[in-house]
């Protein structure tokens, strides 16, 4: 026996079910289970409107019941707002919040003993409490590293604007190492990033700052494995010439920066050095695991921030290195002032703290 067509009620319920012959079968009473529910939104999601109570064998009141239910469900009251959470809890929240930092949410609210907690609750509860962090990032010290710092920052306790401050650095096609995220208004498609195969490639370049002037940079030779001889003939072709244009009184009070890595702290370097004119004390004697204590570093954080600004990426190699080049000529004057001005303050902070900055 074919079905027989229910009439259109207000919720727009007509259409959708199909009115069959009462059976026992069809139970009128009983609520409808998940399942069935889910299998009359998928019905409904595939544009099947009719036969839903002849396919479930339930009556078709029961089904437009639950539609109509569905469409005209009541909006919480309180949507928007945090729900009320005794002072125990949030206390209990506070102290595993403060005993595990840097923490997801999940992991803090089973340390205060609320598991089961929905994501977006437990989010909102943290937020009244705490903020989103990334880890600090300082290197592995031992005891013997800190003393060395310590009695390095008693000796060089001197005016660091005569300091050329040098390293090197690597940009990739691909943009800077770490996680990329933004917000993104609904609806609009999601931008695509490339990811080269086999690794995306980069450049290698050199660069040092003194005062309020940027040295370089100077791009190292691609392939080139920066042993102590290639490190010589590279300052001896890029580092020399800016050296020897210099007045004497510039060339007699300039400190070489260079930190302990094998091409820089080989003795061949150093001999190298010497016969430039720069040695004893035209040379800081670096401290181990303490890129810290070096403000180049911050430079290079400056410098991807305005080489990869609005996520944008590289696809060959002299591209990236002219984006370099441009992004360095952007960099104010000011800006290297106020970097290797803060020697002093690092200085005072690493005697303070023994041996740390952080």
């Amino acid at each position: 026996m074919r079905p027989i067509k229910g009439k259109t009620t207000k919720g727009g319920c007509s259409t959708l079910l199909s009115r069959a012959p009462f059976s026992s079968n069809m139970v009128k009473k009983r609520d409808l289970s998940a399942a069935e529910k889910s299998e009359i939104v998928q019905c409904l999601g595939r544009g099947k409107k009719t036969d839903i109570s002849w396919k479930l064998k339930r009556d078709h009141r029961t089904i437009k019941r639950f539609v109509a239910d569905s469409e005209n469900r009541r909006v919480c009251a309180d949507k928007g707002t945090l729900r009320k959470i005794s002072a125990r809890s949030m206390h209990l929240i506070k102290r595993a919040a403060a005993k595990i930092p840097i923490h997801s949410s999940k992991q803090i609210f089973e340390a205060a003993g609320g598991s089961g907690v929905p994501r977006t609750s437990r989010c909102r509860v943290l937020q009244s409490l705490a903020t989103v962090h990334k880890p600090s990032i300082r290197p592995p010290l031992t005891n013997a590293h800190k003393q060395k710092r310590l009695h390095w920052a008693e000796k060089y306790m001197t005016n660091f604007q005569t300091v050329l401050f040098t390293d090197e650095c690597r940009a990739t096609l691909n943009g800077p190492d770490g996680l990329s995220r933004g917000w993104l208004v609904d609806g609009h498609p999601v931008p695509t990033r490339l990811r080269h195969q086999q690794g995306s490639g980069g450049v290698m370049f050199w660069a040092g700052i003194m005062g309020r002037e940027l040295v370089g940079p100077f791009r190292v030779p691609e392939g080139v494995k920066m042993t102590s001889a290639k490190y010589v003939e590279f300052l001896t072709d890029h580092f020399l010439p800016w050296y020897r244009r210099k007045n004497y009184a510039f060339s007699n009070k300039i400190i070489f920066m260079h930190d302990n890595a094998p091409s820089h702290a080989a003795k061949n370097t150093s001999a190298s050095m010497a016969a430039m004119g720069i040695k004893g004390e035209k040379v800081i004697v670096w401290p181990p695991s303490s890129p810290d204590l070096n403000p180049i570093e911050n430079l290079w954080s400056i410098l991807k921030q305005k080489i990869y600004e609005g996520g944008r990426q590289f696809t060959s190699k002299q591209q990236l290195w002219e984006a370099i080049l441009t992004s360095c000529k952007q960099i104010q004057a000011e800006t290297v002032q106020k970097l290797t001005s803060s020697m002093d303050a690092r200085l005072v902070k690493l005697l303070s703290n023994k041996g740390v900055l952080c």
